[in-house]
């Protein structure tokens, strides 16, 4: 039977002048917990009269926190905001996951106000124990419905560092680690970057050791122990995701051999059949630009020289040996070569890497004819390179401010970047033996200052007085670049403001990134 706004202020009353007694009055707790089935009035009454004496009734916990639930799902907005703000007042020892799972499952709510205190409600019982929290929070990434499992997501990432180190305990940061483990073997494309965003955030795994496990994490997922199928654009557009978030994991303490090792044996010998699910993606460059970023940092690799060959193969496709002149010395006629200046960057550099750990392999004498064919290769880029630098350079020349923001200019100026790079490199290896000193900056990635100041000399041989000021603000985002390969003299102008890592998505989620789950949210594209 519903009580009355009377009956439950009686009870009310009851219970506040029991006082320390107030446990022997179980009959005026109940008469409380039946105004849930009143009207308006009687509801607001009871969701703030429940949770006050929640703690003196432990054998009516369960009837409790039901009755504060079907507040929670009243039809009444007020109602509804009345009983999640107090919510958080029921989440005492092992009720609290549960009080955590159900405030989780809220978070789905479409009303503003109400969603806002779910999100206040799970912050403040987080401060009271977060691992308990956390397990209501993960049992619904793993197992709800896709929009709570979203939003879980959300919360977690985006209030997570929010919390104080003393919430933020050595044992919470590994529970996260684990459960994020189990989360990891089914997720979209999208929820993996969320979630390596989450563990690269947490102290525990700011250390080499900690470093080295994400790095082992993300290998799983990569599927490093598999063969590569080139036709199968998931496969391939998991590679390319899981390697961009290990990239910035790695350092001369993290090696880089596993991903390496498996792009030169996988990828770059199916580099030109390569399929992903972007149209607009230039697949071949992405490939090599993640190839030469994780270059510097590869330790011992068991197959060097083999692999050192596959990359060097690779490169020379991309440096054409001169056209053939006629009998009169002038040119045959035979089209002259396009020079891909962006390939030629990155595989350039990732042998210019790989290089200096096996400096015998251009030198030996059973391969003398590999050196001497590659340096006319060599010369011959170097000459069409000089070209290409002296235009660019007089095409920007004088430019600062709002004309260096064109399109145009744009590209002009990633594309001088780019052939200076490639000239520095060249030169490094037309020493005699080939040097592997010099060092450049990949011209998609910003200028450190220490590297800056160690290049102090070859950057006064690259540009000009007038060249104008590198500002990152000048410059493409990364990947947004696409391949700069001017032909006959010309620029390209074929450069769009994609971004690649934006996309952040695979096939839906059922086991793993190409599954098709039920719960498939589609490509996230």
């Amino acid at each position: 039977m519903a009580a009355t706004v009377e009956e439950l202020y009686r009870n009310y009353g009851v219970l506040a002048d029991a006082k320390d007694d107030v446990s022997q009055h179980k009959d005026a707790y109940q008469g409380i917990l039946d105004g849930v089935k009143g009207g308006p009035k009687e509801k607001r009454l009871a969701a703030q009269f429940i949770p006050k004496f929640f703690k003196s009734f432990p054998e009516l916990a369960d009837a409790a926190i039901n009755a504060q639930l079907d507040l929670c799902e009243d039809e009444d907005v007020s109602i509804r905001r009345q009983a999640i703000k107090e919510l958080p007042q029921f989440a005492t020892g092992e009720n609290l996951p549960r009080i955590a799972d159900i405030l989780t499952q809220l978070l789905q709510s479409d009303d503003s106000a109400e969603f806002n205190l779910v999100n206040i409600a799970l912050l403040s019982i987080f401060k009271m124990d977060a691992k308990g929290t956390l397990g209501g929070l993960f049992t619904q990434i793993l197992q709800g419905e896709d929009i709570v499992r979203e939003r879980a997501v959300k919360f977690l990432s985006s209030k997570m560092k929010t919390l104080p180190d003393e919430v933020m305990t050595k044992e919470v940061e590994d529970y996260i680690f684990t459960e994020s483990k189990k989360v990891l073997e089914d997720v979209t494309g999208e929820e993996f970057v969320v979630f390596m965003k989450i563990l690269s955030g947490l102290k525990n795994l700011q250390t080499v050791s900690g470093r080295q496990q994400l790095v082992q994490l993300v290998a799983e997922q990569a599927y490093l122990e598999q063969h590569l199928n080139p036709a199968d654009a998931d496969s391939v557009d998991r590679l390319l995701q899981c390697t961009r978030q290990a990239v910035p994991l790695f350092s001369k303490n993290v090696h880089s051999t596993r991903f390496v090792t498996y792009f030169c044996e996988h990828a770059l010998p199916n580099l030109s059949t390569l399929t992903s699910p972007v149209a607009e993606l230039d697949i071949q460059l992405e490939v090599l630009k993640l190839l030469a970023e994780m270059s510097p940092f590869c330790g011992d690799m068991e197959k060097l020289e083999v692999n050192l060959t596959k990359l060097f193969d690779k490169l020379l496709e991309y440096m054409p040996l001169p056209p053939e002149e006629a009998e009169n010395g002038e040119n045959s006629g035979s089209e002259e070569p396009k020079l891909q200046f962006s390939y030629v960057e990155c595989l350039l550099f990732g042998f210019h890497q790989l290089g200096k750990k096996l400096p015998d392999f251009l030198t030996d004498k059973l391969n003398g004819e590999r050196l001497k064919d590659f340096k006319i290769r060599l010369q011959y880029f170097a000459r069409g390179l000089q070209v290409y630098i002296r235009q660019l350079r007089a095409a920007l020349q004088g430019k600062t401010g709002v004309a260096l923001k064109t399109d145009e200019n744009k590209i002009k100026v990633v594309a001088l970047k780019i052939t200076n790079n490639i000239n520095v490199l060249i030169k490094d290896l037309f020493h005699n033996p080939p040097s592997y000193k010099s060092t450049v900056t990949l011209s998609w990635k910003p200028v450190q200052k220490a590297e800056a100041a160690g290049q102090k000399r070859s950057t006064s041989e690259d540009t000009t007085s007038s060249s104008p000021p590198k500002k990152p603000t000048l410059l493409p985002k990364r990947d947004a670049r696409q391949i700069y390969n001017p032909p006959s003299g010309k620029y390209s102008g074929n450069i769009g403001d994609f971004s690649y890592e934006q996309r952040g998505g695979f096939s839906g989620r059922g086991r793993g990134w190409g599954g098709r789950g039920n719960r498939s949210r589609g490509r996230i594209y």
